[in-house]
């Protein structure tokens, strides 16, 4: 909100570069720590249908809710955000997380779960990464897709995850592996105090600072912002809101001063530059007051049909992109393929898709072509290499599954961000 804006440090591009860098390496944080262990968790979907003898679709709830709530509470977290601010989010978003994590050690039943592992990550998740991202977008501009892409690539670092959660199963059982995840998850508590607020002055905002204090005779009805250095009354003077008080559709500066008692005084011995004061701020709180509760209840993104294509995208293309993970290593067993070869398969397929997310980012950054071509070539490859999904019944063909969905997953999770943002500015 508006009132944060004071607190946050001026400018009037973005920065790409400078502490920008600090806040991604707090974005590639939270999606080592959080979305790549919510890729772990085909690993875990196996340990806890042994453990509680559930089925695959009792024990797929897990993964569903803690998937679908870190998307979907995004309306929730944007409106918290802008009552506490991205960084004070940042850190409730990480303390849900590694909260989840240490209670779910103590679970004893698959409802239980869903709401330890599933509702409380996937919450936290939310507030991580959506006020990472927001912040991401306020430091770059040119290198937005760089930026998010190195961002991004955490997430591919499951294949260094998923070997390491193997072995932490191992040696100190499920409940162990939670425990200390969830600690490793609390350096994000630390990380998120890199969110340093920024505010990008508008150039309306620049236009308002930079008009003149002078009152021409010609032109009696503008109002001027200036000192009052010899007048006797205590009153203040009226300055300029243009900005907040058109948008709260208040008359303009010169009609609140015919409206209110007004007095003129010369200033200067020559009596040319004259100012108006006037003893009635309330129109001015007023204004402010309801600008701030528009920007809080702003429906004027529920008109644009490029939000509901794109939400709709968005919804589909997520849904199909964690429910081959989260299966992955279960259908490899079902093959008979040994425990440690799944796990393998994750590996590689995540290393695949950070590779693919910086590449991906870089070819569009060229822009060669509009990057929502590239997204939507990606979507499509997507969904035919899924296609081919059960055709692949041993190990080198499953490879070369997860390879191949890797690298189109990869390419349209890295234009995500910058198709939206590029369709926002125009």
């Amino acid at each position: 909100m508006q009132r944060r804006a004071g607190k946050a440090r001026p400018y009037t591009k973005a920065l790409d570069g400078g502490w920008g860098w600090m806040v991604v390496f707090h974005f590639f944080l939270v999606n080592v720590f959080v979305m790549g262990m919510t890729k772990t968790f085909a690993i875990f979907f196996v340990v806890f249908q042994e453990e509680f003898e559930s089925s695959s679709r009792q024990t797929g709830w897990i993964g569903s809710i803690m998937s679908s709530i870190s998307y979907s509470a995004g309306p929730l977290v944007a409106m918290i955000c802008d009552i506490i601010g991205e960084k004070t989010a940042s850190i409730l978003g990480a303390l849900l997380v590694t909260g989840g994590y240490l209670i779910s050690s103590w679970a004893t039943s698959i409802p239980f779960l869903c709401v330890t592992m599933g509702l409380l990550p996937g919450l936290g998740a939310a507030f991580l990464y959506q006020t990472a991202a927001v912040v991401t977008t306020k430091y770059f501009k040119k290198r937005l897709a760089l930026s998010t892409a190195i961002a991004r690539s955490g997430m591919g670092l499951t294949f260094l995850l998923a070997p390491f959660t193997k072995v932490l199963i191992d040696l100190y059982d499920w409940t162990g592996a939670l425990i200390l995840l969830g600690a490793l998850t609390l350096n994000l508590v630390p990380s998120s105090m890199l969110l340093r607020p920024i505010h990008i002055a508008s150039e309306n905002n620049s236009d308002v600072k930079n008009r003149g204090s002078r009152l021409s005779t010609s032109n009696p009805g503008a109002v001027c912002e200036t000192e009052t250095s010899s007048c006797n009354e205590t009153q203040e003077v009226t300055t300029i809101r243009d900005s907040a008080m058109q948008k709260a559709g208040q008359p303009g500066p010169s009609l609140i001063v015919s409206q209110n008692k007004s007095k003129e005084f010369n200033n200067g011995p020559d009596g040319n530059s004259v100012f108006l004061v006037t003893n009635e701020d309330s129109y001015e709180k007023e204004a402010i007051s309801r600008s701030c509760k528009q920007n809080f209840f702003d429906i004027s993104l529920f008109k644009n049909p490029f939000f509901y294509i794109f939400t709709w995208s968005f919804l589909l293309s997520q849904l199909a992109y964690f429910i081959p993970t989260f299966h992955l290593v279960a259908r490899a067993k079902t093959l008979g393929i040994d425990f440690m070869d799944a796990t393998f398969l994750v590996s590689v397929a995540g290393i695949t898709e950070t590779v693919s997310q910086i590449v991906s980012k870089w070819v569009a950054d060229q822009d060669w072509i509009k990057k929502y071509h590239y997204h939507k070539s990606y979507l499509i490859l997507c969904g035919f290499t899924n296609l081919l999904a059960p055709l692949a019944t041993t190990f080198p063909l499953l490879m070369t599954y997860a390879i191949f969905f890797a690298v189109f997953a990869g390419g349209y999770l890295a234009t995500v961000l910058p198709v939206l943002v590029s369709r926002h500015t125009h």
